[in-house]
Protein backbone atom coordinates (compact mmCIF):
# COMPACT_ATOMS: atom_id res chain seq x y z
CA UNK A 1 0.00 0.00 0.00
CA UNK A 2 1.45 3.38 -0.99
CA UNK A 3 1.38 6.65 0.95
CA UNK A 4 -1.55 8.31 -0.85
CA UNK A 5 -4.17 5.57 -0.52
CA UNK A 6 -5.95 7.47 2.28
CA UNK A 7 -5.95 10.67 0.21
CA UNK A 8 -7.55 8.88 -2.73
CA UNK A 9 -10.27 7.44 -0.51
CA UNK A 10 -10.98 10.60 1.48
CA UNK A 11 -11.26 12.78 -1.63
CA UNK A 12 -13.11 10.09 -3.59
CA UNK A 13 -10.92 10.46 -6.66
CA UNK A 14 -9.97 7.66 -9.05
CA UNK A 15 -6.42 8.90 -9.62
CA UNK A 16 -4.03 11.63 -8.54
CA UNK A 17 -1.56 13.27 -10.90
CA UNK A 18 1.52 14.82 -9.31
CA UNK A 19 3.24 17.14 -11.78
CA UNK A 20 6.92 17.84 -11.23
CA UNK A 21 6.72 20.39 -14.01
CA UNK A 22 6.73 24.16 -13.78
CA UNK A 23 7.34 23.90 -10.05
CA UNK A 24 9.27 21.11 -8.35
CA UNK A 25 6.67 19.35 -6.21
CA UNK A 26 8.16 17.49 -3.20
CA UNK A 27 5.06 15.29 -3.19
CA UNK A 28 6.48 13.63 -6.31
CA UNK A 29 9.46 12.37 -4.28
CA UNK A 30 7.22 11.56 -1.32
CA UNK A 31 4.99 9.17 -3.26
CA UNK A 32 7.59 7.68 -5.64
CA UNK A 33 10.42 7.21 -3.15
CA UNK A 34 12.86 8.74 -5.66
CA UNK A 35 15.11 10.00 -2.88
CA UNK A 36 18.68 9.23 -3.89
CA UNK A 37 19.04 10.66 -7.39
CA UNK A 38 17.50 12.26 -10.43
CA UNK A 39 16.02 15.73 -10.84
CA UNK A 40 12.81 14.50 -12.50
CA UNK A 41 12.03 17.94 -13.89
CA UNK A 42 9.12 17.63 -16.31
CA UNK A 43 8.19 14.24 -14.84
CA UNK A 44 4.84 13.10 -13.44
CA UNK A 45 3.55 10.53 -10.99
CA UNK A 46 0.15 9.00 -11.63
CA UNK A 47 -1.30 7.40 -8.52
CA UNK A 48 -4.27 5.04 -8.31
CA UNK A 49 -5.31 2.94 -5.35
CA UNK A 50 -3.25 -0.05 -6.48
CA UNK A 51 -0.33 1.57 -8.31
CA UNK A 52 2.15 4.42 -8.63
CA UNK A 53 3.59 5.04 -12.10
CA UNK A 54 6.41 7.40 -13.05
CA UNK A 55 6.13 9.25 -16.36
CA UNK A 56 9.53 10.59 -17.34
CA UNK A 57 12.06 11.05 -20.12
CA UNK A 58 15.00 8.73 -20.89
CA UNK A 59 17.18 11.30 -19.09
CA UNK A 60 15.79 10.10 -15.77
CA UNK A 61 15.28 6.42 -16.63
CA UNK A 62 18.19 5.05 -14.59
CA UNK A 63 17.24 7.10 -11.54
CA UNK A 64 13.59 6.05 -11.90
CA UNK A 65 14.56 2.37 -11.97
CA UNK A 66 15.86 2.67 -8.40
CA UNK A 67 12.29 3.15 -7.16
CA UNK A 68 11.08 -0.25 -8.40
CA UNK A 69 7.96 1.40 -9.81
CA UNK A 70 6.51 1.07 -13.29
CA UNK A 71 8.10 3.62 -15.64
CA UNK A 72 6.43 5.09 -18.72
CA UNK A 73 8.93 6.89 -20.95
CA UNK A 74 8.31 9.73 -23.37
CA UNK A 75 10.54 11.84 -25.59
CA UNK A 76 8.05 14.05 -27.43
CA UNK A 77 4.87 15.92 -26.57
CA UNK A 78 2.79 13.38 -28.46
CA UNK A 79 4.43 10.48 -26.63
CA UNK A 80 3.77 12.28 -23.33
CA UNK A 81 0.07 12.55 -24.18
CA UNK A 82 -0.06 8.85 -25.02
CA UNK A 83 1.61 7.65 -21.80
CA UNK A 84 -0.44 10.06 -19.68
CA UNK A 85 -3.68 8.77 -21.18
CA UNK A 86 -2.51 5.18 -20.67
CA UNK A 87 -1.55 5.80 -17.03
CA UNK A 88 -4.83 7.53 -16.14
CA UNK A 89 -7.00 5.09 -18.09
CA UNK A 90 -10.72 5.61 -17.68
CA UNK A 91 -10.47 7.48 -14.36
CA UNK A 92 -13.20 10.12 -14.21
CA UNK A 93 -12.40 12.08 -11.03
CA UNK A 94 -8.76 13.11 -10.99
CA UNK A 95 -7.00 14.80 -8.10
CA UNK A 96 -4.39 17.50 -8.67
CA UNK A 97 -2.05 19.29 -6.29
CA UNK A 98 -3.20 22.79 -7.22
CA UNK A 99 -0.80 24.41 -4.76
CA UNK A 100 2.19 23.23 -6.86
CA UNK A 101 0.64 23.47 -10.31
CA UNK A 102 1.16 26.20 -12.90
CA UNK A 103 -1.67 27.28 -15.17
CA UNK A 104 0.29 26.13 -18.22
CA UNK A 105 0.82 22.64 -16.75
CA UNK A 106 -2.87 22.37 -15.85
CA UNK A 107 -3.87 23.29 -19.41
CA UNK A 108 -1.39 20.75 -20.75
CA UNK A 109 -2.96 17.98 -18.63
CA UNK A 110 -6.49 19.01 -19.59
CA UNK A 111 -5.55 18.98 -23.27
CA UNK A 112 -4.06 15.49 -23.00
CA UNK A 113 -6.94 13.93 -21.05
CA UNK A 114 -10.03 15.75 -22.29
CA UNK A 115 -13.24 15.85 -20.27
CA UNK A 116 -12.59 14.77 -16.69
CA UNK A 117 -13.63 16.01 -13.27
CA UNK A 118 -10.70 17.84 -11.68
CA UNK A 119 -10.43 17.87 -7.88
CA UNK A 120 -8.07 19.97 -5.77
CA UNK A 121 -6.48 17.53 -3.31
CA UNK A 122 -3.67 19.85 -2.18
CA UNK A 123 -4.97 20.28 1.37
CA UNK A 124 -5.22 16.52 1.92
CA UNK A 125 -1.75 15.98 0.44
CA UNK A 126 -0.30 18.56 2.81
CA UNK A 127 -2.05 16.99 5.79
CA UNK A 128 -0.67 13.59 4.81
CA UNK A 129 2.88 14.89 4.49
CA UNK A 130 2.74 16.79 7.78
CA UNK A 131 2.98 13.62 9.86
CA UNK A 132 6.19 11.72 9.16
CA UNK A 133 6.66 7.97 9.39
CA UNK A 134 9.74 6.49 11.02
CA UNK A 135 11.49 6.05 7.67
CA UNK A 136 11.18 9.78 7.05
CA UNK A 137 12.26 10.62 10.59
CA UNK A 138 15.36 8.47 10.13
CA UNK A 139 16.39 10.59 7.12
CA UNK A 140 15.61 13.80 9.01
CA UNK A 141 17.72 12.64 11.96
CA UNK A 142 20.66 12.06 9.63
CA UNK A 143 20.24 15.49 8.05
CA UNK A 144 20.13 16.96 11.55
CA UNK A 145 23.23 15.02 12.62
CA UNK A 146 25.23 16.34 9.68
CA UNK A 147 24.30 19.96 10.38
CA UNK A 148 24.76 19.62 14.14
CA UNK A 149 28.28 18.26 13.82
CA UNK A 150 29.21 21.13 11.53
CA UNK A 151 27.71 23.64 13.97
CA UNK A 152 29.97 22.29 16.71
CA UNK A 153 33.02 22.97 14.50
CA UNK A 154 32.15 26.53 13.47
CA UNK A 155 34.25 28.17 16.24
CA UNK A 156 37.29 26.40 14.77
CA UNK A 157 36.67 27.94 11.33
CA UNK A 158 36.43 31.54 12.47
CA UNK A 159 39.31 33.93 11.76
CA UNK A 160 39.45 37.68 12.29
CA UNK A 161 38.96 39.55 9.01
CA UNK A 162 37.28 36.67 7.17
CA UNK A 163 34.25 37.49 5.03
CA UNK A 164 30.76 36.20 5.68
CA UNK A 165 30.91 34.39 2.34
CA UNK A 166 34.10 32.58 3.39
CA UNK A 167 32.49 31.15 6.51
CA UNK A 168 29.36 30.22 4.57
CA UNK A 169 31.47 28.36 1.99
CA UNK A 170 33.27 26.46 4.74
CA UNK A 171 29.98 25.44 6.36
CA UNK A 172 28.61 24.11 3.05
CA UNK A 173 31.87 22.27 2.32
CA UNK A 174 31.85 20.60 5.75
CA UNK A 175 28.22 19.49 5.36
CA UNK A 176 28.97 17.85 2.01
CA UNK A 177 32.11 16.31 3.46
CA UNK A 178 30.01 14.98 6.33
CA UNK A 179 27.52 13.17 4.07
CA UNK A 180 24.99 15.76 2.86
CA UNK A 181 23.60 15.58 -0.68
CA UNK A 182 23.44 19.36 -0.74
CA UNK A 183 22.80 22.37 1.46
CA UNK A 184 19.11 22.55 2.33
CA UNK A 185 18.93 26.26 1.42
CA UNK A 186 21.32 29.15 0.85
CA UNK A 187 23.43 29.26 4.00
CA UNK A 188 23.06 32.42 6.09
CA UNK A 189 26.14 33.86 7.77
CA UNK A 190 25.69 37.33 9.26
CA UNK A 191 28.34 39.30 11.16
CA UNK A 192 27.66 42.12 13.58
CA UNK A 193 24.78 44.42 12.65
CA UNK A 194 23.86 42.15 9.72
CA UNK A 195 22.55 39.58 12.23
CA UNK A 196 19.53 41.86 12.70
CA UNK A 197 18.33 40.90 9.20
CA UNK A 198 16.48 37.62 9.66
CA UNK A 199 16.80 36.38 6.05
CA UNK A 200 20.18 37.87 5.31
CA UNK A 201 22.42 36.62 2.49
CA UNK A 202 26.18 36.50 3.22
CA UNK A 203 28.31 39.20 1.66
CA UNK A 204 31.77 40.78 1.86
CA UNK A 205 31.40 42.08 5.44
CA UNK A 206 34.59 41.24 7.37
CA UNK A 207 34.60 39.87 10.90
CA UNK A 208 35.61 42.19 13.72
CA UNK A 209 36.07 41.76 17.46
CA UNK A 210 32.79 42.12 19.31
CA UNK A 211 30.65 40.94 16.36
CA UNK A 212 27.75 38.60 16.58
CA UNK A 213 28.18 35.61 14.22
CA UNK A 214 24.77 34.24 13.25
CA UNK A 215 24.83 31.03 11.18
CA UNK A 216 21.59 29.55 9.84
CA UNK A 217 22.02 26.50 7.62
CA UNK A 218 20.86 22.97 6.95
CA UNK A 219 21.84 19.73 5.28
CA UNK A 220 19.85 17.77 2.72
CA UNK A 221 20.01 13.99 3.06
CA UNK A 222 17.91 11.64 0.89
CA UNK A 223 15.99 14.81 -0.07
CA UNK A 224 15.03 15.49 3.58
CA UNK A 225 16.24 18.71 5.17
CA UNK A 226 17.54 20.01 8.45
CA UNK A 227 17.56 23.64 9.59
CA UNK A 228 19.70 24.85 12.49
CA UNK A 229 20.74 28.28 13.72
CA UNK A 230 23.47 29.07 16.20
CA UNK A 231 24.69 32.51 17.23
CA UNK A 232 28.20 33.16 18.55
CA UNK A 233 30.18 36.22 19.63
CA UNK A 234 33.65 36.95 18.26
CA UNK A 235 35.55 38.01 21.36
CA UNK A 236 34.05 38.79 24.72
CA UNK A 237 30.27 39.31 24.70
CA UNK A 238 29.00 42.64 25.92
CA UNK A 239 26.42 42.73 28.68
CA UNK A 240 23.68 43.51 26.14
CA UNK A 241 24.76 40.72 23.80
CA UNK A 242 24.74 38.25 26.67
CA UNK A 243 21.34 39.44 27.85
CA UNK A 244 19.90 39.15 24.35
CA UNK A 245 21.27 35.63 24.04
CA UNK A 246 19.92 34.56 27.45
CA UNK A 247 16.41 35.82 26.61
CA UNK A 248 16.32 33.93 23.31
CA UNK A 249 17.64 30.74 24.89
CA UNK A 250 15.05 30.90 27.67
CA UNK A 251 12.35 31.56 25.05
CA UNK A 252 13.34 28.41 23.22
CA UNK A 253 13.39 26.38 26.43
CA UNK A 254 9.88 27.61 27.16
CA UNK A 255 8.72 26.54 23.69
CA UNK A 256 10.26 23.09 23.98
CA UNK A 257 8.46 22.56 27.30
CA UNK A 258 5.11 23.54 25.76
CA UNK A 259 5.17 21.49 22.55
CA UNK A 260 3.38 18.15 22.59
CA UNK A 261 0.71 16.33 20.62
CA UNK A 262 -2.69 17.98 20.92
CA UNK A 263 -1.59 21.57 21.62
CA UNK A 264 -2.28 24.43 19.23
CA UNK A 265 0.80 25.85 17.55
CA UNK A 266 -0.70 29.33 17.85
CA UNK A 267 -0.75 28.99 21.65
CA UNK A 268 2.93 28.02 21.81
CA UNK A 269 3.90 30.98 19.63
CA UNK A 270 1.81 33.31 21.81
CA UNK A 271 3.42 32.15 25.07
CA UNK A 272 6.93 32.60 23.68
CA UNK A 273 6.05 36.01 22.23
CA UNK A 274 4.55 37.13 25.53
CA UNK A 275 7.72 36.09 27.35
CA UNK A 276 10.02 38.00 24.98
CA UNK A 277 7.70 41.03 25.10
CA UNK A 278 7.94 41.02 28.90
CA UNK A 279 11.64 41.82 28.60
CA UNK A 280 13.44 44.88 27.23
CA UNK A 281 13.21 43.25 23.78
CA UNK A 282 9.49 43.89 23.30
CA UNK A 283 8.44 43.69 19.62
CA UNK A 284 11.93 42.49 18.62
CA UNK A 285 10.72 38.94 17.80
CA UNK A 286 9.67 39.59 14.22
CA UNK A 287 8.88 36.17 12.71
CA UNK A 288 6.98 33.03 13.63
CA UNK A 289 8.32 30.58 16.19
CA UNK A 290 8.86 27.82 13.65
CA UNK A 291 7.74 25.88 10.61
CA UNK A 292 7.32 22.33 9.43
CA UNK A 293 10.39 20.68 7.95
CA UNK A 294 10.75 17.67 5.70
CA UNK A 295 11.12 17.32 1.94
CA UNK A 296 10.78 21.10 1.87
CA UNK A 297 12.63 23.37 4.27
CA UNK A 298 9.38 25.23 4.88
CA UNK A 299 7.27 22.09 4.68
CA UNK A 300 4.12 23.67 6.13
CA UNK A 301 2.99 26.36 8.56
CA UNK A 302 4.05 25.60 12.11
CA UNK A 303 3.97 27.86 15.15
CA UNK A 304 2.50 31.25 14.30
CA UNK A 305 0.05 33.64 15.94
CA UNK A 306 -2.01 33.85 12.74
CA UNK A 307 -2.80 30.17 12.16
CA UNK A 308 -4.45 27.37 14.12
CA UNK A 309 -2.51 24.12 13.80
CA UNK A 310 -3.16 21.26 16.19
CA UNK A 311 0.22 19.64 16.69
CA UNK A 312 0.23 15.90 16.03
CA UNK A 313 2.56 13.12 17.04
CA UNK A 314 5.07 12.54 14.23
CA UNK A 315 5.18 16.12 13.00
CA UNK A 316 8.66 17.53 12.51
CA UNK A 317 9.14 21.25 13.07
CA UNK A 318 11.71 23.93 13.75
CA UNK A 319 11.70 25.95 16.97
CA UNK A 320 13.50 29.24 16.37
CA UNK A 321 12.84 32.26 18.56
CA UNK A 322 14.93 35.33 17.81
CA UNK A 323 15.55 38.91 18.87
CA UNK A 324 16.72 41.54 16.38
CA UNK A 325 17.92 45.13 16.86
CA UNK A 326 18.73 47.06 13.68
CA UNK A 327 22.19 48.59 13.81
CA UNK A 328 23.23 46.30 16.66
CA UNK A 329 22.64 42.70 15.66
CA UNK A 330 20.47 39.75 16.49
CA UNK A 331 20.30 36.33 18.10
CA UNK A 332 18.42 33.31 16.79
CA UNK A 333 18.60 29.80 18.21
CA UNK A 334 16.95 27.12 16.08
CA UNK A 335 16.49 23.39 16.47
CA UNK A 336 14.54 20.68 14.68
CA UNK A 337 12.15 18.56 16.72
CA UNK A 338 9.99 15.47 16.30
CA UNK A 339 6.68 15.72 18.14
CA UNK A 340 6.04 12.84 20.46
CA UNK A 341 2.96 12.12 22.58
CA UNK A 342 4.25 13.81 25.73
CA UNK A 343 6.81 16.24 24.36
CA UNK A 344 9.48 16.58 21.71
CA UNK A 345 12.59 14.79 20.54
CA UNK A 346 15.21 17.40 19.66
CA UNK A 347 17.21 16.02 16.74
CA UNK A 348 19.68 18.90 16.23
CA UNK A 349 22.19 18.34 19.00
CA UNK A 350 24.80 21.13 18.81
CA UNK A 351 25.44 22.96 22.07
CA UNK A 352 23.36 26.05 22.84
CA UNK A 353 25.71 27.53 25.40
CA UNK A 354 26.87 31.03 24.42
CA UNK A 355 30.26 30.55 22.78
CA UNK A 356 32.70 33.42 22.77
CA UNK A 357 35.29 32.72 20.09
Amino acid sequence: MHRLVDVLRETEVDAIIIANSGFIDPTFYYVTGALSGGLFEGSYAVVTEDSVRILTSPLEEESAKKTGLEILLFSTKEEWKEVMARAVGDSKRIGLNYSALTVSTLKKIEEALGEREWVDVSEKLLERRMVKDEEEIKALREAARIASEVAEKIPDFVVKGMRETELAARIVYEMLRNGAQDEAFTTIVAFGENAAEAHYLPGPRKLKRGDFILCDFGARYMRYNSDITRTYVFGRASERQRRMYDVVLEAQRLALREIRAGVNGRDVDTKVREFIDSTEFRDKFIHSLGHGIGLSVHDHIGFTKNYDLIIKEGMTLTVEPGVYEPGFGGVRIEDDVVVRKDGVEVITRATKDLIEI
